[in-house]
Parts: structure tokens; C-alpha cells; sequence
């Protein structure tokens, strides 16, 4: 996939990408939504490191499929390819329903000081100023995933508002990974854990609509090693992660 994109991109979506790897644990059953090209890219990277027993499901219904190249699309047809079963997706809500479903990776819009995210709409319902792509099932995932991980490729103050114009969905969110930095959900807020390497605690503050916590004493997030490097680069050698920015 022929994609122009700055180095500076490249190295935000690279990193996200790794991050974002690094929240699935081995063993878990894993899911994102759509137009959700990183975290899809996260799956390939966590299968070859440290989570080779992950059970990965998607949004066209495949359980742990094998696709030999990533779709442009996360409702690819694809993402059947090698799949061990398909799985639709009222099942996946009602396995999350059921408290079985180990981890969720959902985007919003909008993602605000106590983890709400907004897909709904800016401004008067009647004439909204923006409208948005609408929530999907993220209002039966987020509150019923044992974890759910956000992530956003934008951060400003309007991505990350001290209270969503709308609040879409509320749930379990355990981490945000964002360009500039990790939050963890703590006390019912978002806290910041770390700072991207060479992000300063100015740039995260200035950035963030609610106020992060220390942002001076986040340690720095460790950046992608050797491994992740090339298990990134087999996992999504076309780079289709770069779609999101």
C-alpha cells in the first residue's frame, strides 16, 4: 500500500501501534470495531511477541483468522481468511454481555476526563454542529468488556474534553493511548501514566482539555524495541496502520 506520509506520522503511528500491542495479555480474547487499522495492526504484533494465545475476533466474523496480507479495511473480507470459526457479531455482544470478553479496543471522537466517549454528535440534537459516525455497539462493549483500551490519533483539547458534548458510551476503560501520551482510568478519571519520549509535560497539558495529573513526574513510555520494530513491520508490511493518519 503506496501511502505519502511524514516521518513524524510514521514514528505516532509506529509507536501506537506498539503500545497499543503491549496492552493484550497472552490468553486473552481480544476484539475491535471498525475503522480500527491500528489496533488490528496491534494484534499481528501481539501474536508474534508475547501474546501467541491471544484469541482474536472481528467485525466480519472470524475467530483467530490468518490473513495473508491486512485488509485496507477492518470489515475486510480478509479477516476470514484462515478463520477457525466465524463468530457474528451479536454473538461477540453477547459474549461481552456474559463478562467473557477479555479485552475491547474502541476509538471515539471525543474521549473525555472520565473515559466517556462521544460518536454521536456535537451541538444541538435537533441541528447538530458536527455529526459524527454514531456509536455501533460501542455502548454494549464498553460497559461489558472485563477491559476496554482506547485510543485516539488526534490530542487537543477538543479530542479531549473535560466532558463529551454527547456521552455515546461509558464503561471500563483501563488505558487511552493517544501520540502524546498513555492515561489510565483511576478514581473514575483519566490520569496520564506516561509521556511519549521527547513529549513534554507542557505539550500533554496543553493539549488535554481536563487536567492530567503530574504530568511532570510521568516516567517516559519505553519506546519500541528491536523486536517489536520487526514484528510491527512483518505484521503490516504494507502500512496499513498509516491509514489513520
Amino acid at each position: 500500500m503506496k501511502r505519502e506520509i511524514s516521518p513524524e506520522k510514521r514514528r505516532a503511528a509506529d509507536r501506537m501501534a506498539v503500545f497499543l500491542a503491549r496492552q493484550i495479555r497472552d490468553g486473552e480474547i481480544v476484539f475491535h470495531g471498525v475503522a480500527s487499522a491500528l489496533p488490528m495492526t496491534a494484534v499481528g504484533v501481539a501474536r508474534r511477541l508475547h501474546a501467541p494465545g491471544l484469541t482474536y475476533l472481528n467485525i466480519p466474523g472470524g475467530v483467530d483468522a490468518r490473513p495473508a496480507h491486512l485488509p485496507g479495511s477492518t470489515v475486510g473480507a480478509q479477516l476470514l481468511e484462515g478463520a477457525r470459526a466465524v463468530f457474528n457479531l451479536a454473538e461477540i455482544f453477547d459474549l461481552s454481555a456474559r463478562g467473557a470478553l477479555d479485552l475491547a479496543f474502541l476509538g471515539g471522537a471525543q474521549i473525555d476526563s472520565r473515559g466517556d466517549i462521544n460518536l454521536s454528535y456535537i451541538g444541538d440534537p435537533r441541528r447538530p454542529k458536527v455529526r459524527l459516525p454514531g456509536g455501533a455497539g460501542s455502548a454494549c462493549i464498553l460497559p461489558t468488556a472485563r477491559r476496554t483500551v482506547l485510543w485516539r490519533t488526534a490530542h487537543d483539547p477538543r479530542s479531549f474534553p473535560e466532558r463529551c458534548a454527547w456521552v455515546t458510551a461509558s464503561g471500563r476503560v483501563d488505558r487511552v493511548v493517544t501520540p502524546l501520551c498513555l492515561f489510565r482510568k483511576e478514581g473514575g478519571r483519566l490520569v496520564i501514566e506516561s509521556r511519549h519520549a521527547g513529549v513534554s509535560a507542557e505539550a500533554v497539558r496543553e493539549a488535554t482539555g481536563f487536567d492530567p495529573g503530574p504530568c511532570e513526574e510521568a516516567p517516559e513510555t519505553p519506546e519500541p524495541t528491536p523486536a517489536e520494530t520487526a514484528a510491527l513491520q512483518a505484521a503490516d508490511p504494507g502500512g496499513v496502520r498509516f491509514l489513520e493518519f
